[in-house]
């Protein structure tokens, strides 16, 4: 490729890279869930700036995180312009690729993510605490979903559901043993919080910038959907591909080796919630410099405008 065409090219990937490649001085992890109730004690939010101190669980407004509430949180971080880096602990999107469409055989399937989370957000306008019952009830779409052991969607694929391709890689790589959003049922399925996340992302509307739908900005929150596992392993912490941390010694081991310090011990137990969202922030603050999660070799234009992908898979 040459003359102008190929000008334009070295722009844009040098354009690419300079954005990808930018400055933040916060970086935040939300844990996240995707229960019914109004209450969520899945919910874990922590934070830490450059250096070296720990990162720090910001407390709720009130007695436990609810989902209304994050979506508060985040539209003060919109007005605030801060340079933070947030991740989200759910799926960005559905599986498109395999079958180019998130619902096939459904004539008004969404052509991209953002037309997908305001599919959702709309279908389940009446549902309390943002949640997303009317969505996986309705009946065009309860189809393509395993609701149950005994109830399982004509239009579900069969095993493991299908995946999207950095769930794909993830697996074939092992960097995650992540799991379909068609399947709603066991401890493992992360469906319904993907649902419930989706419609924050919806309602946003465009106040924070979302990769890898949405250009970097030079400046302000971005958020970016991660697997707190992936930070996790990363830690080379837990053995046995264990991905959670329920005690003081071992988070303050996997926090070291991410060039952080001892956090500040927690009163009461320590949940899975709370040591996911300390060790996550502490590793988004290492790598949010790594050119190599924000340029995914495998991650094309498509990708990113219909399945999304997940910070730290390379």
């Amino acid at each position: 490729m040459g003359g102008a065409d190929g000008l334009a090219l070295f722009f844009f990937e040098k354009f690419t890279d300079w954005h990808s490649m930018r400055n933040f001085t916060q970086f935040t992890c939300i844990d996240w869930s995707g229960a019914k109730s109004r209450w969520h004690k899945g919910i874990a939010v922590a934070s830490c700036r450059l250096g070296a101190d720990a990162p720090s669980l910001i407390p709720p407004p009130d007695r436990h995180w609810t989902r209304s509430a994050i979506l508060d949180w985040l539209r003060k971080q919109a007005d605030s312009g801060q340079d933070m880096l947030i991740g989200l602990d759910l799926s960005f999107g559905l599986p498109f690729a395999d079958q180019q469409a998130f619902f096939p055989q459904w004539h008004e399937s969404p052509a991209d993510a953002k037309a997908l989370w305001e599919l959702i957000d709309c279908t389940c306008a009446d549902d309390s605490h943002l949640a997303a019952t009317s969505f996986i009830s309705h009946a065009d779409f309860r189809r393509h979903f395993r609701h149950s052991k005994d109830d399982t969607g004509d239009l579900f694929v069969g095993g493991l559901g299908r995946l999207r391709l950095v769930e794909h890689h993830q697996r074939e790589t092992r960097q995650a043993n992540s799991a379909s959003c068609f399947n709603l049922v066991g401890a493992a399925q992360v469906g319904k919080s993907s649902l419930t996340g989706m419609r924050i992302l919806h309602q946003l509307d465009g106040a924070i910038p979302i990769w890898p739908f949405d250009l970097v900005p030079d400046y302000g929150p971005v958020i970016v959907e991660i697997y707190t596992s992936i930070a996790a392993r990363a830690s080379m912490v837990l053995a046995g591909g264990k991905s959670k941390i329920t005690d003081a010694k071992t988070l303050d081991a996997a926090l070291h080796s991410f060039q952080s310090d001892a956090h500040t011990p927690m009163s009461g137990r320590y949940t899975d919630h709370a040591t996911d969202s300390i060790l996550t922030a502490a590793w988004l603050r290492q790598e949010a410099k790594n050119l190599e999660f924000w340029k995914p070799k495998l991650m094309t234009d498509e990708i990113a405008q219909t399945e999304g992908w997940t910070f730290g898979v390379s």
